[in-house]
């Protein structure tokens, strides 16, 4: 299954269950360590958890595999082997802009320069 189809499949659990606000990042082309992050709202703490749950459940159904996850009340990360999920709230996501990060790795801003090795 390709990036985009699996992007897609993790949104529609995303959306299922009332995340708000999702965006998705297609990062094939740049320099980063994800070759895509979805990033979602949630309406507060406890649905932060419970979007993290479903999508636990979804990626067993969808063959995904969870490498790991970094949890708290506000903001959840999921590491999808090559997709970067993160689960916040809407306080969180406006204080660290990771979109505007994000837009700017995809238009090619941020390029490694030298091989480390």
């Amino acid at each position: 299954m390709n990036i985009e189809s699996r992007v897609e499949k993790i949104v529609a659990v995303l959306d299922k269950n009332k995340a708000e606000d999702i965006e998705a990042f297609n990062l094939e082309e740049s320099d980063y360590v994800a070759k895509a992050v979805i990033i979602a709202n949630s309406r507060g703490g406890k649905h932060t958890a419970a979007l993290y749950d479903h999508i636990r459940v979804a990626a067993k159904e969808l063959g995904e595999k969870i490498l790991a996850a970094d949890e708290s009340d506000d903001w959840i990360v999921v590491d999808l082997e090559d997709i970067l999920l993160h689960i916040m709230t809407p306080q969180y996501r406006m204080r660290y802009s990771i979109e505007e990060f994000l837009q700017e790795l995809k238009e090619g801003k941020f390029k490694a320069t030298e091989k480390i090795g």
